[in-house]
């Protein structure tokens, strides 16, 4: 006794779950039923995406029976208008499903550009055999419209013919008029299910035939990508030159005024008590490291002279600060892209800094050249060797830097030394 109440729960919840699951795919058919009735919207729509479809096949069965001496240009002239039918379909997807089928070229391209992507095999396959159906499976669907209609009223319109006419006469004509009524009944219900199959299997051969291959939507793909990834790097820039112009005109400024009223008053109040003069001179120090440390934060974010003199007198600072003697090589003909001088700048300064920490080198060069499209840096120090950018050490963030504009990362580091980075980045993105 005591063993069965345990196992009541249990049951009960087997039971309310069972029960919950026939009630949702009772709605799910219910749903499914409600929407293919011949006066749902979901019907009215696929009747007529199918019926708007039924002009696009005639162009290929008119070339097809042409005589023999005319069906080579007719097929010439079918040739030539593969784009205008292309845009045609593309837009009855649009108006009707509200689904954009991007087409091989841009939309501004030149006729003949246009002509000469429209010849492939996915393109003349559509419009030589596959519109052609559409035509057929279109006028089937409104033909069973039509058949189911006529079925229906076979008690009223029958009453409109003579009298003599057959459908009247008979003992057996009140029994062909009930059989024809059941079976545009039988029709009516049947037609839904039709026109919602052939209209996704339409829907389907478009967007498979005359939309972009897997080839070309990942291509897009990679190049919206690229675009995006650009887009946020010039952000990111901007949004860091923007915090080095509020910091550098806001609070440095501020800094820089209250660093001189302690010093005017550390120079002018000399009756104050030793307590108080003390006060002021920590105030007075704090103040100017604190006007240091923002000055390095600052320079830090977004160099001035990178902006204004380039990169070579960015990084001659830099160097010139090194703890390491530089050996600097500069060859640049000219400026390159913003965000690539900012990235270039960064892992310079990043690279140095690790030379000083970690290599015991006693020189570093430097050298910046540009070949072709592409920035190259190499930074070769005499140190210690031995660094792994698969450590998660710094050289990883030097590798992510070069890679958030498309640039290339690779270190030689032997036990004993040298070590030897080099990046490749473009000058324009």
């Amino acid at each position: 006794m005591f063993q069965s109440k345990i196992d009541t729960p249990p049951r009960r919840a087997a039971g309310a779950t069972t029960a919950r699951a026939v009630e949702a795919r009772a709605t799910t058919v219910r749903a499914a039923v409600s929407a293919r009735t011949p006066w749902s919207a979901g019907t009215r729509r696929d009747s007529l995406f199918l019926a708007a479809g039924l002009p696009f096949g005639l162009p290929c069965m008119i070339v097809l029976n042409l005589p023999g001496g005319a069906l080579l240009p007719g097929l010439a002239l079918l040739v030539v208008l593969f784009d205008l039918l292309t845009v045609a379909q593309r837009s009855r997807v649009r108006a009707l499903r509200g689904l954009e089928i991007p087409g091989r070229v841009p939309p501004g391209a030149p006729w003949l550009v246009r002509l000469l992507a429209g010849l492939t095999w996915r393109q003349a396959t559509h419009h030589l055999l596959v519109a052609p159906l559409q035509t057929m499976c279109a006028a089937l669907v409104l033909g069973l419209w039509g058949t189911s209609a006529v079925l229906l009223g076979f008690f009223g319109w029958v009453w409109l013919l003579p009298p003599d006419n057959p459908l009247q006469a008979g003992p057996g004509w009140a029994v062909t008029g009930t059989a024809a009524t059941i079976g545009g009944l039988f029709l009516l219900a049947a037609t839904p299910w039709l026109v919602a199959l052939l209209a996704a299997v339409d829907l389907w051969a478009v967007r498979a035939l005359l939309g972009p291959n897997r080839a070309e939507v990942l291509e897009r793909r990679v190049e919206h990508l690229a675009r995006s990834r650009v887009d946020v790097v010039d952000a990111a820039d901007a949004e860091r030159r923007r915090i080095e112009r509020d910091l550098h005109d806001g609070a440095q400024q501020r800094l820089v005024s209250l660093a001189m009223n302690l010093g005017l008053a550390r120079r002018t109040l000399k009756h104050l008590p030793p307590e108080a003069m003390e006060v002021i001179v920590a105030a007075h120090e704090e103040a100017q490291a604190a006007i240091k440390e923002l000055h390095d934060l600052v320079r830090g974010l977004h160099p001035a002279v990178l902006e204004d003199r380039g990169l070579d007198a960015a990084l001659s600072g830099i160097a010139a600060r090194s703890p390491v003697p530089v050996h600097l090589t500069v060859d640049l003909p000219g400026r390159i892209a913003p965000t690539v001088e900012a990235v270039a700048y960064f892992t310079v300064s990043e690279a140095l800094a690790n030379a000083a920490k970690h290599s015991r080198a006693s020189r570093v060069d430097l050298a910046l050249r540009r070949v072709a499209d592409r920035l190259r840096i190499t930074i070769t120090d005499d140190g210690i060797g031995g660094a792994d950018a698969g450590r998660g050490s710094g050289l990883a963030g030097l590798r992510k830097r070069a890679a958030s504009v498309d640039g290339s990362f690779a270190i030689t580091s032997p036990r004993g030394g040298p070590t030897t980075i080099t990046m490749e980045l473009p000058c324009e993105l």
